[in-house]
């Protein structure tokens, strides 16, 4: 879990699912391939549907840091790529429920004009830093 921290003369994370500064703690930084609303046969996952998709996203990380002992709040960064302004605050509410304000981790958004397939709406990039003593590799 990340130690977040905010400044008294900045702009306010106010609850959005991100921390203004995170310190890494101690363990095995894993870096995570950018996830999308794909399913385990990669089927998209709510078509059209921003809040389906980020949903998506979050649960196919959650299983890829629990391969390795991880949990979500092991992010400590985690970089949002979207498609379209408007999708922002659902991105933020269904980052939200995944991420504890307090455990979660820093963030950044970026507007592209298109990702990977063109029914792709969000993909989302996490560096996760995992305690040593949870990690393992299965053989």
């Amino acid at each position: 879990m990340p130690n977040g921290f905010e400044a008294e003369d900045v702009w306010k994370a106010r609850g959005r699912g991100f921390q203004m500064g995170a310190v890494q703690p101690e363990g095995v930084v894993v870096h995570l391939t950018g996830q999308v609303a794909w399913d385990k046969n990669e089927q998209i996952v709510g078509v059209a549907n921003i809040e389906a998709q980020t949903r998506c996203c979050f649960e196919n990380i959650q299983k890829l840091l629990a391969e390795v002992g991880g949990r979500l709040d092991d992010i400590v960064s985690i970089t949002t790529y979207f498609t379209d302004r408007a999708q922002l605050p659902t991105i933020q509410k269904v980052r939200s429920e995944f991420l504890r304000e307090g455990s979660a981790p820093v963030s950044t958004s970026v507007m592209v004009a298109g990702l990977g397939h063109e029914d792709f709406l969000v993909e989302l990039t996490p560096i996760a830093v995992i305690p040593k003593e949870r990690f393992h590799l299965r053989d």
